[in-house]
């Protein structure tokens, strides 16, 4: 006689595996609601620290409305503020990214269950599950490709991420409310008998794991991909452990300014024409334009400070020697003694969204704020923004503006 026929993924006799059910999925389910949870505030902390809502060429989310409500000033201290929100989060999202898998797989009979729609209100669950899932693989895609620099999606990784992050957070909320009081009782109490197990297999297959196994191994990748990325935010042996990030790159070579970097002078175009001696710094205020030569700015008082350089993707540097001079010494130079609202900071980098940017009154104030000319030591590289760059405390690295060329101080537009 022939065998029965090969069952499509809409019926449950074509999903087998023994593993799968719902204390198995509910575990899963708790591991991620604190997770991801943790990503989405750290993701709301990392884009407050842009500042948006100070100045135009800050905010890459000029539509937001009221998605801006808790954007606040961002301080400068602690100073490695920036370094360990952000490196949280990109830290926290790659290591979710076995657990996140799993419960994908561990639901996914259901995403092809039959009727599409039994009520209406089955309908609206079916139609929140398709904004989960399709929302928790766009931002934890988008998220891993900006990681590695790799912008394969279209437009700028800001606005997508960032509204990405509120839909599916909000499909994620929904989700967790309807599901989270029976993910509780079955963690605690087990699933009373006179409920069906609707994620079990109907014909089980020979089991291969137990389903504590199959999460240990869930675990065990979390923590190799924990092993093989958090040491991007540390220094000595354990950055040698980062073979995933940053991007799996060397550090650019030895002494004073061999510490990471995200972009080098020859990628945007600045060279010895634009950084050799001719170039001047321009200072702008209410006392008029005043311009400095490196040597000028080298006879001001200079002051040091020990900073270090933290990105949106997640990697960061110790506290690194900056030296250089105050940025509010160079305010009190443009005609604002107590200090200006902010500065509009500009580089001679000719392209690229962070090639201007705001900074607030706060860090122009910060006696830590310094237009660096040189760092641990000895004069900046080309790489690290010679001939002088901003390094303000707890700034996002790209805040940090190198090549500089610009400053102009008061109420920045």
């Amino acid at each position: 006689m022939p065998g029965p026929p090969f069952p499509f993924p809409t019926r449950p006799a074509f999903w087998r595996s023994p593993v799968r059910g719902v204390r198995f999925t509910a575990v899963l389910g708790l591991v991620l609601l604190g997770g991801i949870t943790l990503l989405f505030v750290t993701g709301l902390l990392s884009y407050a620290a842009y500042n948006p809502d100070l100045a135009a060429v800050n905010d890459k989310t000029p539509a937001k409305g009221w998605l801006g409500f808790y954007l606040f000033d961002w301080p400068t201290g602690p100073h490695w503020l920036y370094r360990l929100t952000q490196g949280i989060h990109v830290t926290l999202g790659i290591v979710l990214v076995p657990v996140l898998l799993a419960k994908l797989w561990s639901v996914v009979p259901k995403l092809f269950a039959l009727p599409p729609a039994r009520s209406a209100g089955h309908a609206l669950e079916r139609l929140s599950l398709l904004l989960l899932v399709g929302g928790a693989l766009f931002e934890f895609v988008t998220g891993l490709l900006n990681i590695q620099l790799e912008y394969l999606f279209p437009g700028s990784f800001y606005p997508l991420h960032f509204y990405g992050a509120w839909v599916f957070f909000a499909a994620f909320l929904a989700h967790a409310c309807l599901k989270l009081p029976r993910a509780l009782r079955v963690l605690r109490h087990g699933l009373p008998a006179s409920e069906h197990d609707e994620l079990a297999a109907p014909r089980p297959a020979a089991p291969t794991v137990s389903r504590r196994g199959a999460l240990a191994v869930v675990g065990a990748g979390s923590l190799l991909l924990l092993v093989t990325s958090a040491g991007r935010s540390f220094d000595g042996g354990l950055r040698r452990t980062a073979l995933l990030t940053p991007r799996g790159g060397a550090e650019p070579g030895p002494g004073p300014n061999g510490f990471q970097i995200n972009k080098t002078a020859a990628k945007v175009g600045v060279g010895p024409a634009d950084t050799g001696d001719l170039w001047r710094l321009v200072v702008i205020g209410p006392a008029g334009e005043v311009r400095l030569s490196r040597s000028q700015l080298l006879a001001m008082g200079q002051h040091s400070a020990a900073l270090p350089i933290a990105c949106v993707e997640g990697w960061s540097t110790s506290d690194q020697w900056w030296r250089g001079v105050r940025l509010r010494d160079l305010a009190a130079l443009a005609g604002f003694p107590d200090g200006p609202p902010g500065v509009l900071v500009e580089s001679i980098q000719r392209s690229g969204p962070f090639r201007t940017v705001a900074l607030r009154d706060n860090q122009v104030r910060d006696p830590r704020s310094l237009l660096a000319l040189g760092v641990n030591g000895e004069v900046l590289s080309p790489d690290h923004g010679y001939p002088a760059r901003v390094i303000v405390p707890a700034a996002p690295g790209v805040m940090n503006t190198k090549w500089v060329s610009r400053l102009t101080f008061g109420e920045p537009r």
